[in-house]
């Protein structure tokens, strides 16, 4: 068996088309059982997020699998696949694994660090889940990706600091008022990031917000939607005075606030720091501003310039989650190559069950004056005696089978306690019979994906453009 992850992403299709391609919560259950009757398909789970869509399937077989769940795509969506196939990307097996430890550890991320997108795949598997739609491997390999993204961000400092221009004019804030609570916001201009910069704030405590444009109309608008109150830019500056933070981005050609008049301003403020963050190009403030007792000023200059510092120490941070990715592969691999080992175990634990119940039926047969006490005693003790005899065996098979000869290890177990009519059962659940065929292609399989992933100390290079594998 395999295990693919077919997607697209914000890197490889622009937003017109990722939002054709959403799943709506309510969508999503027949959507996975629609993808379990795919052909080749036996577990499933969907990620799908406002910059990604990735499908990730365990099939039986690699080839035309790409072509398959290319069809269900086409199906599900109602669009040809001309439309989308060049935007699409497919991992397999090593760089699949990878691929999902590195998005739920935010290193895909369009802002690397952010957290929201390993709550996203935890839900997308608990969905899945909940829709029987995974099974052994996926059961594993998900809630190992969502512990890792976890260890990802408690171990290393990944997402501590900002790498955006909207949260490094919050940081800066902090630095000057500690929290921004009972402050009041003056945004010049309505663009959007003036808007970005202004909910985050907002979201950190501001307290109220004057919302200035050359339009009336436009102010308004923005205003609303953060309760605030719009007007003119020339009424603005005249209430300079009673604000906190000014953030300006108009568009305008020349300075819209001026020394003199911050000079003017700060005589009515009783020594309280005014906090000014100049993100326009053309500068809307005279950098004059600055000069003045506290007074802060910032342009978008030094914005990007603690933008990039942060982005270098995440940077840092993704190579220690790098190793951490490494070994997490590992140790999925070490449990793949044990997985074949699982029926073997329990159909030791059947047999021995059976024989233990079957001398203790012979037994009490020949000792009919027992009563249901001692019969209790006799049954406890010697059952005691059967799982201690097992378990060096159990927990050596399990030893064996991780190594390089595994396969000929569990042979030999098999064949050491005539296990062969217990594992030609065919009967079951559905765990029990992906454990089972799991035994049979881990033989044909697990070796050479254990050895070609030694191979890849380096983390995966990700081809953009189609693999051969059906797409």
């Amino acid at each position: 068996m395999h295990i693919v992850v077919v997607g697209l992403n914000y890197r490889t299709a622009p937003v017109e088309v990722r939002e054709r391609f959403s799943f709506t919560d309510k969508e999503l259950p027949e959507a996975l059982h629609q993808l379990k009757l795919t052909k080749s398909v036996l577990e499933g789970v969907i990620v799908a997020t406002c910059n990604r869509t990735e499908i990730y399937v365990v099939v039986d077989r690699l080839h035309m699998c790409g072509y398959f769940i290319r069809s269900f795509m086409e199906q599900w969506f109602g669009i040809s696949r001309e439309e989308f196939t060049q935007h699409l990307y497919i991992y397999e097996d090593e760089q699949a694994i990878s691929h999902l430890f590195r998005v739920t550890c935010s290193l895909d991320s369009m802002v690397i660090g952010e957290t929201q997108i390993l709550g996203q795949v935890r839900n997308a598997f608990i969905e899945a889940q909940t829709n029987k739609a995974t099974a052994t491997w996926f059961n594993m390999l998900f809630k190992q990706a969502v512990t890792l993204g976890k260890r990802a961000h408690s171990e290393t400092s990944i997402g501590e600091s900002a790498v955006s221009v909207s949260y490094a004019a919050v940081e800066l804030g902090k630095r000057i008022f500690g929290m921004f609570t009972d402050k009041k916001v003056l945004i010049l201009g309505a663009g959007k990031m003036s808007e970005l910069t202004v909910k985050h704030l907002y979201a950190n405590g501001a307290d109220e917000v004057i919302v200035a444009n050359r339009t009336l109309s436009r102010a308004t608008e923005l205003a609303q939607k953060f309760n605030g109150t719009p007007c003119t830019i020339e009424r603005a500056i005249e209430r300079i005075h009673e604000v906190d933070i000014i953030i300006s981005s108009t568009g305008a050609e020349e300075y819209v606030l001026n020394a003199s008049q911050v000079r003017e301003s700060m005589k009515n403020r009783q020594a309280r720091p005014l906090f000014l963050i100049d993100i326009a190009v053309p500068r809307d403030l005279d950098p004059a501003i600055g000069d003045q007792p506290n007074v802060f000023l910032y342009d978008i200059d030094d914005l990007e310039g603690i933008v990039e510092s942060n982005l270098e120490m995440r940077r840092t941070e993704s190579a220690k989650i790098e190793v951490m990715i490494k070994e997490e592969m590992n140790v999925f691999y070490h449990w793949l190559k044990t997985l074949g080992v699982r029926p073997a175990i329990r159909a030791l634990q059947e047999k021995s069950s059976i024989i233990h119940e079957e001398t203790m039926e012979s037994l009490f047969n020949k000792l009919p004056e027992l009563d249901d006490h001692q019969r209790k005693v006799i049954r406890r003790l010697t059952k005691s005696v059967v799982n201690q005899m097992m378990h060096d065996p159990i927990n050596r098979i399990k030893e064996l089978t991780g190594g390089n000869q595994g396969n000929e290890a569990l042979d030999f177990f098999t064949q050491i306690f005539a296990l062969e009519d217990q594992m030609g059962d065919d009967s079951g659940n559905q765990d029990d019979k992906v454990a089972r065929e799991s035994k049979r292609e881990v033989k044909r399989e697990v070796s050479s994906l254990g050895s070609r992933y030694s191979e890849l100390i380096s983390p995966p290079t990700y081809n953009k453009s189609l693999t051969p594998a059906g797409l």
